[in-house]
């Protein structure tokens, strides 16, 4: 039998190493293929999941940015360019519904692009919005106060602090207002000794300017969070106890 020529050994030669190229690729891809799933899904998860809670946090800022806009504005207004207390609250429900009214224009349009949606989008929202509002500067529910004279003294309070109240209510269902206004007999009542220069007395202006909220039986990180509302909202507070652990809030 000849021999193969070297030319055709050499042939042979770089046709298996061709082969066992073709090889190797092949069982390297199979290998990706079966271990890149295990990485991408870790990674999609951590990404999805990083992505959920972006999206959760920007739909509660956009819940919330206008309830913090109804409060703000109307300390702004009140403290800063000295507006008289219904006006400033009257100022700041402005504001409130205008954001409202993009707020339900841009959902209606999500929706549909007639001006026709747009524009029943605001009548149903702003209307819907003006009765919660002035619903809240007038009642105070029975669960958010200590007590029934707790509750009757919820008109006296400065209309621009009440907003400021009404609003917790609905960031903090579970908060209890235990003290506005106040007699100095009633300091006798408590034990505690006459204090004169309390905001809780009606002032001159015919409006009680501090409210009392529990702190105890709640955690401290929402005792936390409750203070640095209000502080961030322009009112002086104090955590301190009279007849019990509270935080104490009035107007600056």
């Amino acid at each position: 039998m000849a021999k193969d020529s070297p030319q055709k050994r050499l042939a042979k030669l770089r046709e298996e190493a061709r082969v066992e190229v073709g090889r190797s690729k092949a069982r390297r891809k199979t290998q990706e293929r079966f271990a890149q799933p295990k990485r991408g899904k870790r990674g999609a998860g951590a990404a999805d999941a990083k992505a959920i809670a972006v999206k959760v946090l920007g739909v509660a800022a956009v819940i919330a940015l206008p309830f913090l806009l109804y409060v703000r504005a109307s300390v702004f207004f009140y403290a800063r360019l000295g507006w008289t207390p219904w006006l400033a609250v009257a100022g700041a429900v402005v504001l409130v519904l205008g954001l409202v009214s993009l707020y339900a224009t841009w959902l209606a349009r999500r929706v549909s692009r007639t001006a026709r949606v747009s524009s029943l989008a605001r009548m149903v929202a702003v209307p819907m919005v003006s009765a919660f509002l002035v619903y809240s500067l007038l009642v105070l529910a029975r669960v958010n106060a200590k007590s029934d004279d707790v509750q009757s003294y919820f008109r006296a309070l400065h209309p621009v602090l009440r907003v400021a109240v009404s609003t917790v209510m609905i960031l903090d269902p579970g908060a209890v207002i235990t003290d506005m206004q106040r007699a100095p007999q009633d300091y006798g009542r408590m034990g505690l000794p006459v204090n004169p220069r309390t905001r809780h007395y009606l002032q001159s202006d015919g409006w009680v300017h501090a409210v009392d909220i529990r702190t105890n039986g709640r955690s401290e990180l929402r005792n936390i969070a409750l203070q640095s509302y209000f502080w961030g909202m322009g009112f002086s507070t104090l955590r301190h106890i009279g007849t019990a652990d509270h935080l104490h809030v009035q107007l600056r």
